[in-house]
């Protein structure tokens, strides 16, 4: 096979490259197989990313080597590819706005993905038609176990969780994080600010924090971890982004961000080791997305 390919992707050009090269060594997955499976999501995943300012990680060398965080559209960044001119309170490079990309087809993963950009992470929040920033459209309750507590443990916070949100007239979807953790991704009308959204979440955080002392924390502080569930309410705050559902993850072997039923958060035997991205993809086809109404 040739080191680099002209390919047409829905209408548009593009080149892609070294698809023998392994990016996830353990597992012999290779760019070739990332680009399948995004292609192969890409429609499920693309109503997650539409509007929302991206930030990537990029593994060129794969998920044992050098990897780095980008928000700026990177230099040749097709003209096709959208982006949005938006704030960043600092910026490393000390940059007041940057020009993120915005995904909104096909062609726009698939570029990403010869990009190794193997992690996409996304804000609570999109953008209009003009770039210009709205309020949430959603809340993220963050679960992140501190060792030797687990995806198990935070299946038990998930369901009290599920009926604290119940109780205010609010529904939310269970997804792993794709590595030890899950989040809970609440739909909301947009029609409050991120700090409002972002004091609720904690709000919520801290409650649960005072009925489960000896199984959840709501501070930040890392000695506070161990053996509990730390609810991440800062994910709301407007400048934080997280991991976006069908994402894969950088970890060993590649693995999924991926929608749950309540009927499996409830059984707890799910492991993130699971949802590998053939398994999602299976899942798709028979669940169809499940942050969209699917369960």
């Amino acid at each position: 096979m040739p080191d680099r390919l002209r390919v047409e992707v829905a209408g548009r050009q593009l080149e892609i490259s070294n698809l023998d090269k392994v990016l996830y060594p353990r597992a012999g997955f290779t760019k070739g197989e990332v680009l399948d499976y995004y292609t192969r999501i890409a429609p499920t995943l693309l109503p997650h990313l539409a509007g929302r300012p991206l930030t990537r990680t990029r593994y060129p060398n794969g998920v044992d080597g050098a990897s780095f965080f980008e928000k700026n559209a990177p230099a040749g960044t097709p003209d096709w590819v959208r982006t949005a001119r938006l704030p960043v309170p600092g910026s490393s490079k000390n940059r007041e706005r940057i020009d993120f990309i915005v995904v909104e087809e096909l062609a726009t993963v698939v570029w990403l993905a010869n990009l190794a950009a193997l992690e996409l992470h996304t804000p609570q929040w999109r953008v209009d038609e003009d770039g210009t920033a709205l309020d949430p459209d959603q809340l993220v309750v963050d679960l992140d176990p501190g060792p030797p507590a687990g995806l198990p443990e935070c299946y038990e916070v998930a369901l009290l969780m599920r009926e604290r949100l119940a109780a205010d007239g609010l529904a939310c979807c269970p997804k792993t994080s794709g590595k030890k953790g899950m989040q809970l991704v609440v739909p909301l009308p947009g029609d409050e600010s991120a700090d409002t959204v972002s004091n609720y979440a904690k709000s919520l955080a801290e409650e649960l924090a005072r009925r489960r002392p000896n199984r959840i924390v709501a501070k930040m502080a890392k000695q506070l971890r161990p053996g509990k569930v730390f609810i991440d309410w800062s994910q709301n705050n407007a400048f934080k982004t997280t991991v976006a559902p069908y994402s894969l993850r950088a970890g060993p072997t590649p693995t999924v961000s991926a929608p749950l039923t309540w009927d499996e958060v409830e059984a707890g035997r799910l492991t993130a080791a699971d949802l590998t991205p053939s398994a999602v993809l299976d899942r798709v086809a028979t669940l169809g997305d499940l942050l969209q109404g699917g369960q």
